[in-house]
């Protein structure tokens, strides 16, 4: 049975800067109660900003390990903070919150936060209610109010970091203005427009991207080449699988071999799950495990979904041939 820790003693610690800040301590700021939250806010400023700091990137650490852990009540409690940067951090971990409360107060950050950084991560986290209103989980009206926005946004912000983070974000969206800025960034000199343009069209869910994805491919920027190579296989681009496979290198940067077997995994069909197993059978890296694992299972995955489609249109088929015989 885990240790029940009081908060109490959590504040003492933070308010010790003699010693580091138990990582055992983190958990307890998942779901954290409405009486410990206001114990902390009332101590909050006598906490420093370095720790403060350490403390909110530690907690954007573990959410990222563990998916169970959810840091939403204190960082929305945050999101006025004096400090930039912590309200920064704490728009980043709010990254899986689908509260339609957050929307006004994410468009008043984007909109009229003095930070620069601040404004950029409020116009990313507004990327999730983009896709939350393609699906119909918020309100239209909410949706379109989203996009407007964004798209004031991507023209006119007051800097290209914001503009290039509210091109990201709208590459959920299915309005039609959104065609012209990812052309636009895609063709921009500026590598930093063409990545983000990559992302974009990755999150698009429209395969009309195919030649700027599979351009891109190959790009000598590392950086380019890596989004590329994941917006070929978020948008299951089978024209790019020959390409892939060709790339596959054990000496290679890990960050691009990584990029391939996963966006090959989400792709799927002939000569990918054999010179998968060939390469991972290669790798010698027991850290490596575990990723590799969902490389396989995601594969599997694929498969199956592509099993289960060519099934349903032979079923169709039978349909509409045994119809034909009828008339």
């Amino acid at each position: 049975m885990a240790e029940i820790i009081p908060f109490s003693s959590i504040v003492t610690a933070l308010l010790d800067e003699k010693i580091p800040f138990p990582a055992k301590f983190l958990h307890n700021f998942s779901d954290i109660q409405t009486g410990d939250l206001n114990t902390l806010k009332s101590i909050w400023s006598r906490i420093s900003l370095s720790r403060k700091h350490n403390l909110l990137e530690d907690l954007e650490d573990l959410a990222e390990k563990d998916t169970l852990l959810s840091f939403d009540t204190l960082a929305a409690s945050l999101l006025d903070d004096p400090d930039a940067d912590i309200r920064a951090i704490a728009i980043r971990l709010l990254w899986e919150c689908e509260d339609p409360s957050l929307i006004p107060v994410l468009l008043r950050i984007l909109n009229s936060d003095p930070s620069v950084t601040t404004s950029a991560a409020a116009a990313t986290a507004l990327g999730l209610f983009i896709y939350l209103g393609e699906v119909d989980k918020i309100p239209a009206a909410s949706l379109a109010t989203i996009e407007i926005e964004l798209l004031k946004a991507a023209r006119a912000g007051r800097d290209p970091l914001i503009r290039r983070r509210a091109i990201e974000s709208l590459g959920f969206s299915s309005r039609p203005e959104v065609s012209d800025l990812l052309t636009n960034a895609i063709y921009d000199p500026d590598p930093e427009w063409i990545i983000s343009a990559l992302l974009a069209m990755g999150r698009s869910n429209n395969q009309e991207w195919e030649k700027e994805v599979i351009a891109h491919i190959l790009n000598k920027n590392d950086e380019i080449r890596i989004e590329a190579i994941q917006a070929a296989g978020h948008l299951e681009l089978e024209a790019a699988r020959e390409l892939l496979l060709e790339q596959l290198d054990e000496d290679e940067d890990p960050e691009i071999w990584h990029a391939l077997l996963w966006s090959l995994s989400q792709i799927g069909g002939e000569g990918v799950r054999e010179q998968l197993e060939e390469f991972i059978n290669s790798i010698d890296d027991p850290d490596e495990d575990d990723f590799l694992d969902e490389v396989m299972e995601n594969l599997d995955l694929t498969d199956q979904m592509t099993s289960f489609s060519l099934f349903e249109l032979d079923v169709h088929d039978g349909f509409d041939d045994e119809l034909d015989s009828q008339v």
